[in-house]
């Protein structure tokens, strides 16, 4: 959670997510709607306020700011992005309560190596309220939760795969590589023309870079992949934990380089490599965990408090005797209850901060209180521990890799299907 929380640091740092307040929102006195995404909208006060943070980032980073009317125009498209994923996230009950938002910046401050205040006091110094740095942390979260929930938990990575995946392993060696990245997204139906002036403007940014732009400045001006605002930047990667297609291409690569554009079905990508090393991925000895869960999602039809007050009442029973596989049979809400809710041995990682923190908490027959994380409400019982070593641990981080792979591809479709079923209105008159 704590690497999260300062990714979204970062993020608001760099701009945020400057949401405009929801429905009935009071528009300040001589500002103009810029856009509508379904019922609430986007003024120019907030476009112009999350632009002069973007700017005001850039010129700290050294990074050349872009003209401000491309700049303008790519905020506008991030904004309504986050839009749309922050009203799906509210429709779904998909909140971050009060507490978990100060803990997130307990972290935050601590990471800053600042206690709470003096964190607040340096970003007021810098002109961002402490007011809406927290409802921009806060969207942070939510977006990150809706991540977890409607794209990572749904990937599926075949034993096939595995195997595969192993065999391969050995040849792509043990090489890291330090990347930037821009992605023009693609309409989830594009028409022939959006697919010609998409390429056509992917192949100009290579024309640019290869003529020595800056590349951080082209990725925030065009970028639209969460890391666009920052440069692109996406870290060290293994090959191994790389999608398929860049994994193909970055091996050709030398560092300063910049790819061909490539295409995937969430658009087209353009590649640099900044720079390579040697650095092997191995299976360390882990603490693992037996545990067993009762899940109670919530919904229209069960509250956050009804949820919580049945789990209340199953743990009562639990803690007196009953059989906690038997109430997760007839109780839980996942897919786990027909194995009495046993989810196997967890390694760290493979379940969700809040999940992972409350069961490291427990002592083998310990049932934890109620536990709220993305997925409802969770009971949670520790069965045993042990330190892991095994081929079992191989192809569990082999899975890890598998699945980071193809996270990234995963959640730009998905914000692709998620901003082509938004209804989006410009008013280019106000904008200007």
């Amino acid at each position: 959670m704590a690497g999260v929380a300062l990714a979204a640091t970062l993020v608001c740092l760099s701009g945020g997510h400057a949401l405009a307040q929801g429905r009935g929102a009071r528009v300040i006195e001589a500002d103009r709607i810029v856009a509508v995404v379904n019922d609430e909208v986007i003024t120019a006060n907030e476009l112009r306020a999350r632009v002069a943070q973007v700017e005001w980032q850039l010129k700290k980073q050294g990074t050349e700011i872009p003209p401000r009317d491309v700049l303008q125009q790519h905020i506008l498209e991030r904004l309504i992005v986050d839009r749309a994923q922050i009203q799906f996230a509210r429709e779904t009950g998909l909140t971050v309560d009060d507490a978990q938002l100060d803990q997130a910046l307990a972290r935050i401050a601590e990471g800053s190596r600042m206690d709470l205040a003096q964190f607040r006091a340096s970003l007021e110094k810098d002109g961002i309220p402490w007011t809406k740095f927290r409802e921009d942390i806060r969207n942070e979260m939510i977006i990150g939760r809706l991540k977890e929930r409607e794209v990572d938990s749904k990937i599926v990575v075949s034993e096939g795969e595995i195997d595969n995946f192993l065999e391969s392993a050995g040849q792509m060696g043990s090489e890291e590589f330090s990347l930037a990245h821009i992605l023009l997204r693609v309409p989830e139906q594009p028409r022939p023309e959006q697919l010609a002036r998409l390429q056509a403007r992917a192949e100009d940014i290579v024309a640019q870079l290869r003529r020595g732009a800056d590349f951080a400045q082209l990725a925030a001006s065009y970028s639209d992949a969460p890391d666009g605002l920052s440069g692109g930047m996406m870290g060290w990667r293994p090959l191994e934990r790389l999608p398929a297609l860049f994994a193909e291409a970055v091996p050709k690569l030398k560092p300063g380089e910049v790819s061909e554009v490539l295409r995937s079905p969430a658009g087209f990508h353009i590649l640099k490599l900044i720079d390579r090393r040697g650095g092997a991925i191995k299976a360390q000895p882990v603490e693992q965990t037996h545990a067993r869960h009762i899940l109670i999602k919530t919904s229209e039809l069960v509250s956050e408090a009804e949820a919580r007050r049945r789990l209340i009442g199953l743990k009562e029973r639990a803690d007196h005797g009953a059989n906690f596989a038997e109430l997760a049979r007839l109780h839980s809400n996942d897919l786990s209850s027909s194995k009495g809710g046993d989810l196997g041995w967890l390694s760290p990682g493979d379940t969700v901060p809040e999940f992972e923190q409350a069961m490291n908490r427990l002592k083998p027959g310990e049932v934890s209180d109620p536990v709220k994380s993305p997925f409802g409400w969770h009971l949670i019982q520790v069965l045993a521990r042990r330190m892991d070593v095994s081929q079992e641990r191989v192809r569990q981080t082999a899975r890890m890799a598998l699945r980071e792979r193809k996270a990234d591809e995963a959640y730009q479709d998905w914000l692709r299907q998620m901003r082509d079923r938004a209804y989006v209105e410009y008013r280019t008159e106000d904008n200007r």
